[in-house]
This record gives C-alpha cells, structure tokens and sequence, in this order.
C-alpha cells in the first residue's frame, strides 16, 4: 500500500513490439485550481493561488504535486511547493467531496513563514459539468514555525484527465498505436532571458530604484494544440543583478506559424505569479505578453529567440525581456499515425536535503532543510537528464526556494543491485536570507540508489551547493524515493 500512495511520482512522460492495451497503464487524474484569501498578522489579507496535478493511486485516493504562491496584497514573491493527498468521495452522479492535506516548503515576500514549513488540511464542495468540476473550499493555512494560522473559504476547479504510462519493464518497447502519455506536454525549453525596466518610475520594494537590469534561468513546458495553438506553463528565477530571490511561475497560452521544416514564429501570452528579490510586484500578479521565433536544429532539437514586456498589476514593476530557449522534444504529436510510440524512461523523486551551514545575509551559517521534486529524463547509455525544484522547510530560511537543471550519469548495476550515480546541476536560488548573491549556484551531486521494486528504489546522495557570487558553498546531504516509468513517444 505505501508503494502505491507515494506515487506521487508519477507526474509526467531488448527492443520490442507490443500493443497500446498491453503495455500503457491509464489511471484518472485531476488538474485543480484554487483561490483563497488568507490572513496573515495584524489582520493582513493575502490572495493566494494553488494548483496541484493529483493522480488515483487507490479507488477515490489522489496524489501529487502542489504549489501555491500570493497573487494579491502586498507579498508579491510569496511561494510555497510540495505534495497534496486527497480523497474524492462522491455524493451524486454531479456532486463530490473532496478532503485532503497539504504539506510544503518555501514563503517569501516577508510574509513571516519562518522556518517555511506550511500545512493545509482542506474540504472542497465541487459539482460536476462534465468533466470539469467547480466549487468551494474550506482550508486551514498554517506555519507552525511562523506562528500563525489562517481558516478561510475560497473557490475551487478541477479538471479531470487521464495520466498514461508503462511499467519500468516495459522501457525500450514500441507501442502499435500514437498516444500522448504522461502530463502530455510535447516540449521542454531551457530559457537564459534579460530584463530591463521601462521608465523611471520603476522601483524596488525599499522604494530605491530598480537594477538596470537583472538575468534569469528557467524552463518552457507546451503541448501543441491544433491549428498552430499551444498551452504550457513557464518557470524562472533571477541569476545575475541584485534581485536574487525573485521568482515567477506563470500559464501560457499562443499561437505559431509554420514557415517550413526549419523555421517557425509566433506570439504567446502568459498570466501567473512573480515576486522576490525585492522587485516590486505587489500582491504578486504578473503577466507577459511575447513574439518569437523557432529554428529546427534537428529532429529533437530547436532554437528560439524571444522578446516581449513583462508587467506586475499592482506593483511598478515593468519590465522589457529578451531570452533565448534551447528546446527538445518530448513527443511528436502530429506524426503520421504509421510512426510507432517508443517507451522512453523517466524518473520521478520525492526529495529531502540538509544543508549543513548555509551562509546567511547577517554573516552566520546555520544548517537548513528543504523538501524537493527532481524529473529525470533518461538518455542513451546511462546519462540523463534532469530538473528539479526545492524550498525551505526548516532552519529559519522559510522563503528560501532553488530550481535546478542539469545531466548526469548512471552506473550499471555493481554489487548486486546497487548502482552510483553522478551529476552536476546549475541553477536559481534566493530568499529566506540565505546568502546567493546574484542568484546563480551549482550543485555537484553523488548517489548511491538500490531498488526495493520493480519500479520504486532509494537513493542516498551526496554534493556541495555553491553560489557563483555570494557566501553560500555547504554540503548537501539528500534522501530521496524514486520511481520509475515510461513515457510513449514519437
């Protein structure tokens, strides 16, 4: 039964042939949605957003991601991430309850999280129009380190959908039909943007004038629509300037032309979330408005370059950006249908680390401890790559959150089943007064990981996070539980 209730995991996406029904496993998922307003000390209101992606482990038992992060008030920045388990119990054929617990890490926008750890049990009145649900929620808001809680009412959607994926035995196979597997997006891009702010009437949260310019890492996630439309959902934090600790996660929406096989360009549109690092977003609403265009290097790979504003509703944060995205695919959704489905391996882990003394902004190092997702894709020959995200869950850095990406590569089985691992990740990381100058920090890692299934195993890891500028250079110990599975492709 633990097996089952930590698949969590499953988020997203010898040779041999087999059919779609006798390799592909399909299980009832959910996208929600949620909005509430909060109450922080002294009688302060916080809108806040959250949004998980929960997948049927057991009859009536969801499981997965979540995150949650302020979108209006004054706490533009404010951002937590970790795992939502929910029970869906049906009243009517239209009318269903669901009750569940979150548990997280993270905080932000000074909002006194402390050590960052947030709780909230929650009850969700939804009604059913036919495969989107929408009603209210009851929730508690609680960080226990922080000394304050919050009860509150707010309004929830979900979408239902279904998450296909194979055994990890399955891996290598072919598929005799086309299918979109896992969350179903079609590509990931890692971005390297710079902003400008526009006009002088752009400051930071002390009121002091903004940096000239600030430059950020992220990534890009989009499945393709018909007719030239696309989805996805974008992520980014600050890696150079004085606003290390800002952050920004947002859903995107846009269209693309396509001129031939090489050569592709569009506009989008993105509404989310950002704040952090002082940069004056307000209660934290942000939005992005984009043209670009696409160069097909190969078959998987291809090359974007973008340009567009990027604006807070309520703060004076505007902000004029440039990026460039290096992309590959992850399926080809509009492949002929005479084209086979390759299962490709993916990994999927839940994630504790120690810091053993992280630098502080006031001179001090203390240990802290964060609680982490990680995806890995697997390539050829034992490498992979991989992207990850964690954030403060004690040691007084609550606010403190790092998005990493990397590769890395695994070891064949060496003493029985045991198999060591190395990789090296660079990325974003900022807040909680931790000390990450500029934003930009690499993480060295090793693992040693033995399998207690078919599909699940253990993995003890060992490294050293580093900011390029500021004090910040600990050692990382990291516990996680992995699983894997496949992914049709294309």
């Amino acid at each position: 039964m633990l097996k089952r209730l930590l698949s969590i995991s499953l988020l997203l996406s010898s040779q041999a042939y087999a059919e779609t029904s006798d390799v592909l496993q399909k299980k009832p998922a959910a996208f929600k949605l949620g909005f509430e307003t909060i109450t922080l000390p002294n009688d302060e209101s916080m809108g806040m957003v959250g949004g998980s992606y929960l997948i049927e482990t057991l009859p009536g038992l969801y499981l997965g991601p979540a995150a949650y992060g302020a979108i209006t008030g004054e706490r533009g920045g404010f951002f937590t991430g970790g795992g939502e388990i929910t029970y869906r119990l049906p009243v009517t054929e239209q009318i269903s309850v669901d009750t569940g617990f979150y548990l997280g890490g993270g905080g932000g926008g000074a909002a006194g999280v402390g050590g960052g750890l947030m709780l909230r049990p929650h009850i969700d009145l939804l009604w059913d129009f036919g495969g989107i649900r929408a009603g209210i929620s009851a929730s508690e808001v609680r960080f226990p380190s922080g000394n304050f809680s919050s009860r509150q009412l707010g309004v929830m959607i979900s979408v239902d959908d279904t998450f296909s994926y194979s055994d990890a035995n399955r891996i290598g196979q072919y598929l005799s039909a086309t299918r979109r597997g896992g969350v179903g997006f079609d590509r990931i891009a890692v971005i390297a943007a710079q902003s400008k702010p526009q006009g002088n009437s752009v400051k930071t949260t002390t009121g002091a004038a903004a940096p000239d310019s600030t430059s950020y890492a992220g990534f890009l996630m989009t499945q393709s629509l018909n007719n030239g439309w696309l989805w996805g959902v974008e992520a980014a934090g600050a890696v150079k300037g004085s606003s290390d600790g800002y952050a920004e996660v947002l859903g995107t929406f846009g269209w693309e032309y396509t001129f031939n096989s090489s050569l592709r360009a569009g506009t989008r549109v993105a509404l989310g979330m950002g704040g952090g690092g002082a940069v004056d977003t307000g209660g934290g609403a942000l939005g992005k408005a984009a043209i670009f265009g696409t160069y097909q290097i190969s078959h998987d790979l291809d090359l974007t370059l973008e340009t567009g504003l990027s604006k807070a509703f309520d703060g004076s944060f505007n902000a004029r950006y440039a990026s460039l995205q290096l992309g590959m695919a992850l399926d080809h959704p509009h492949a002929s249908a005479d084209i086979l489905n390759r299962i490709e391996g993916w990994e999927w882990d839940a994630s504790a680390q120690h810091y053993t003394s992280a630098a502080r902004r006031d001179g001090s190092k203390r240990s802290m401890q964060n609680i982490g997702f990680k995806l890995n894709r697997e390539m050829d020959n034992g490498f992979y790559l991989s992207g990850q995200a964690h954030s403060a869950l004690d040691g007084g850095a609550g606010g403190y959150s790092v998005g990493l990406i990397g590769a890395g590569w695994e070891s064949p089985e060496i003493i029985g089943k045991l198999r060591l691992s190395a990789e090296m990740l660079i990325g974003a990381a900022g807040g909680g007064g931790v000390d990450s100058d500029g934003g930009a920090i690499m993480q060295p890692m090793a693992y040693a990981s033995y399998p207690i299934s078919n599909n699940w195993r253990l993995k003890a890891g060992a490294g050293v996070v580093k900011s390029f500028k500021g004090e910040l250079n600990s050692p990382v110990l990291d516990l996680s539980i992995g699983y894997r599975f496949g992914l049709p492709r294309r």
